[in-house]
């Protein structure tokens, strides 16, 4: 037991003492909160910048339809010829010219439209020039049915669904997305986290045993508790990495965003700014609905499953390391270990937030190598305790197989030297 604690101790303090940990552990939150913030002064620039568009309206029935808002500005070219309109624009440097011409005879269409530009507009923008130019033609084309327009408007009936559970909690309709986006997040973190972590042990090991450095540490500590000291040393270096990542990162995105006066959360795009009052309350309950996420059970199980995914990735990685003589000769055995973490994103991407509690789902987040990340998708969207229970007890007592699997492997690949294993021969490894 001494061996082991002395072995953790030096893995830990290896890690965190390098200098590259160092670096990495204060520069990547100050890179990640500089990215949000970025984003979120940019698309508080992009909000103020106002877009003018020319009409040329050969009809004369839509320049009116057109209003100016906060973010689009139209100008009457009407009265010009379509190539005068055009080079007005193009010197003014304007954002785009609409030209909306008479109809073909006989054509089934009350309109031809244009849109002339430096660059393609973007889909709300040619979204709201069609719903406009449509609303217009829908209520002429009443009119000259004779059907009273203003008795439709008074018919017109718009329901908004009310979703809230049988207990009376209420949700919003964009609730499922916002599940998915952070249970998405938390699983493609932890993915990145084994990966890395995972690595580091392999690197670690294949040094030890190229510097023959393993050749003497193995005469005075068992290769199991060798191996298992390594990933224990590692796991908390990756745990007191996190951790320090979470506490800075708020710091500075409060503190930062405090300072400049940006606010990385109010930010409006266009499309969110251009929002009728029709449209709050929806907001209103998007907002309770990101407040109501369970973030004290998603960090926990976060830790819990990284813990434990690392655990079986890392002892894997390690086994890797011990059985090849450097780091290009790794890549053969590479693909079966990423395989399981990305099928699980692809798993929680596209069958978890279609039908989280479906038989893929639950069956996904039950297998060890990929319920990390599955379950970690799954939690946002409310998981039974048993299920989760189940899933963590599977996940320890696979890592217990594994790392005895592990240790197998790496107590004969560490003394073997100048040969490229083989599955085959990784194989008769286990039987010693």
């Amino acid at each position: 037991m001494r061996n082991l604690r002395l072995i953790i101790q030096r893995e830990y303090l290896a890690r965190v003492r390098n200098k590259t940990f160092i670096v990495m552990t204060f520069l990547s939150p100050l890179i990640f909160v500089g990215m949000i913030l970025l984003i979120a002064y940019l698309s508080m620039l992009n909000s103020t910048d106002q877009k003018i568009i020319g009409i040329h309206d050969e009809t004369g029935m839509f320049v009116e339809e057109f209003k100016d808002k906060e973010q689009v500005q139209y100008l009457d070219f009407s009265g010009e010829s379509l190539e005068k309109a055009r080079q007005d624009v193009l010197n003014n440097e304007y954002f785009g010219l609409i030209h909306i011409a008479e109809a073909e005879p006989g054509s089934s269409k009350p309109a031809h439209v244009q849109f002339f530009g430096k660059e393609t507009p973007g889909f709300g923008t040619v979204e709201n020039i069609e719903k406009t130019i449509s609303d217009k033609l829908t209520r002429e084309q009443l009119i000259a049915k004779g059907i009273d327009i203003s008795e439709i408007d008074k018919a017109r009936a718009k329901v908004s669904i009310d979703i809230q559970n049988f207990s009376g909690e209420r949700s919003s309709k964009m609730s499922n997305y916002i599940k998915m986006f952070f249970g998405g997040a938390a699983g493609y973190l932890l993915m990145m986290f084994i990966i890395i972590y995972g690595n580091m042990v392999m690197r670690s090991v294949i040094e030890e045993k190229t510097n023959r450095i393993i050749e003497i540490i193995v005469s005075s500590v068992k290769p199991f508790q060798l191996l298992l000291g390594k990933v224990l040393g590692t796991s908390m270096a990756g745990v007191t990495q996190f951790t320090i990542w979470i506490i800075l990162g708020a710091f500075l995105l409060f503190g930062i965003s405090s300072f400049l006066g940006i606010d990385p959360f109010a930010a409006q795009t266009p499309a969110v700014a251009m929002m009728d009052g029709a449209m709050k309350p929806e907001i209103n309950q998007l907002v309770i609905d990101i407040l109501k996420l369970p973030y004290a059970s998603l960090l926990s199980f976060f830790l819990i499953y990284f813990i434990g995914g690392y655990f079986l990735y890392s002892s894997i990685y390690a086994a890797i390391g011990a059985a090849v003589d450097s780091e290009t000769d790794t890549q053969q055995f590479m693909f079966p270990i990423i395989l399981p973490l990305v099928l699980g994103i692809y798993v929680g991407f596209f069958s978890v937030v279609e039908n989280p509690h479906g038989t893929v789902s639950t069956i996904f987040s039950l297998i060890p190598l990929t319920s990390p990340i599955v379950m970690l998708m799954r939690i946002p969207f409310g998981v039974p305790w048993w299920e989760i229970t189940i899933s963590i007890a599977i996940l320890i007592a696979t890592n217990f197989g594994v790392l005895w699997l592990s240790a197998k492997i790496y107590r004969v690949g560490i003394l073997m030297y100048g040969k490229k294993p083989s599955y085959k021969e990784i194989y008769k490894w286990l039987k010693y």
